[in-house]
């Protein structure tokens, strides 16, 4: 019988993790079965409201040139609903797996406060014409910008500091986010009626605010962060584990906060500009993913994470726009048939 080579901690620690089979990430089998079944039905009903919001109640005869030029203009919402849709999940299960706290959001970073602080400042100073100041792709730029440099100035300052630390940041982040909201608040109650008007349509998500000449850039930028944040699946694996973990694993933890962090504000930025704020929309699709999903593993969250908030924000608009005619309060289904289906799952699962 061969003898048994006895293995020290040093090399055992020092050898580098062999690689899982797909099947491992997986609690058992039946979870990987299961998985794949899900990521079809969800498929399936993602089909089948793009297909509902294209075609459903046209007025024009079918393949008359009337009936391809309004399905044109309908598509054109449905691609800012999958930009607005990638960008808040992948950013969500991102930034949660950085901040290893599965409640907040990067909307507490400040990103919505920021916008609703740019909006009111444009109508307050320059009345109404000031939301026409604000249209137009060099326009669109500057908001992204403006907000990518504010998170990066705030994530290199206190993450590189000498008490800087990920708590802090978060902390910091809430409090900006507060004080940009009085601003905003106190500018607010100074307009004028008509003036509070157009500018509360503005603030309000929905899929009406975008405009179509901004897909040009918002897209690009949109595949570019969520692919690189994919990409880096299996690191965000083991940032998951912790600063501890994941440094004695030889990967550099503050850098990869700090990339995490970045390609999230770029995601968060291209959707709060494009759409205006949607609050609940990240952390719903991200909560329902972990749940769904069943798995540690990014690279197959975050196809459930995308595919479930396009179902929910594409139902949402398909309800609204074609039983209630109301499609500019999309927001307003997502609150109510969101945070419902939110607290099915929580309750039945018992655990986040």
């Amino acid at each position: 019988m061969p003898e048994t080579m006895p293995v020290s901690a040093e090399s055992a620690v020092a050898a580098p993790p062999a690689e899982l089979p797909a099947s491992d990430v997986f609690p058992n089998p039946k979870a990987r079965r299961r998985y794949w079944i899900l990521l079809a039905g969800l498929s399936l009903l993602a089909c089948f409201f793009a297909v509902g919001t294209l075609v459903w109640n046209n007025p024009m005869p079918f393949g008359s040139s009337g009936f391809w030029r309004i399905t044109e203009m309908r598509a054109t919402s449905l691609v800012v609903i999958a930009i607005v849709v990638v960008c808040q999940a992948t950013a969500t299960v991102a930034f949660q797996t950085a901040t290893n706290n599965r409640i907040i959001t990067p909307s507490i970073m400040g990103f919505e406060a920021l916008y609703v602080a740019i909006s009111t400042a444009a109508v307050y100073f320059l009345g109404a014409v000031g939301v026409v100041a604000l249209q137009g792709t060099p326009q669109f730029l500057l908001q992204i910008a403006l907000m990518v440099f504010f998170s990066l100035v705030l994530y290199g300052w206190l993450l590189s500091g000498k008490y800087g630390n990920l708590q802090v940041m978060l902390l910091v982040g809430i409090i900006l986010g507060g004080g940009l909201g009085s601003v905003s608040t106190f500018m607010q109650r100074l307009l004028t009626p008509s003036e509070f008007d157009i500018l509360t349509a503005r603030l309000f998500g929905s899929v009406s605010n975008a405009d179509a000449s901004y897909l040009p850039v918002a897209i690009p930028l949109c595949l570019a962060a969520a692919a690189a944040l994919w990409w880096r699946a299996r690191k965000l694996n083991l940032v998951a584990l912790g600063r501890d973990i994941t440094t004695n694993l030889g990967l550099n933890h503050r850098r990869e906060i700090m990339i995490v962090l970045f390609l999230v504000s770029v995601l968060m930025a291209v959707s709060t500009a494009l759409i205006g704020p949607m609050t609940f929309l990240g952390f719903l699709v991200a909560t329902l993913a972990y749940q769904f999903a069943n798995t540690y593993d990014h690279r197959y969250v975050f196809p459930v994470a995308v595919l479930t908030g396009f179902v929910v924000l594409t139902g949402a608009y398909f309800v609204l726009k074609n039983i209630f005619y109301a499609e500019g309060a999309v927001s307003i289904i997502i609150e109510a048939v969101g945070g419902s289906v939110f607290l099915y799952v929580l309750l039945r699962k018992g655990r986040l």
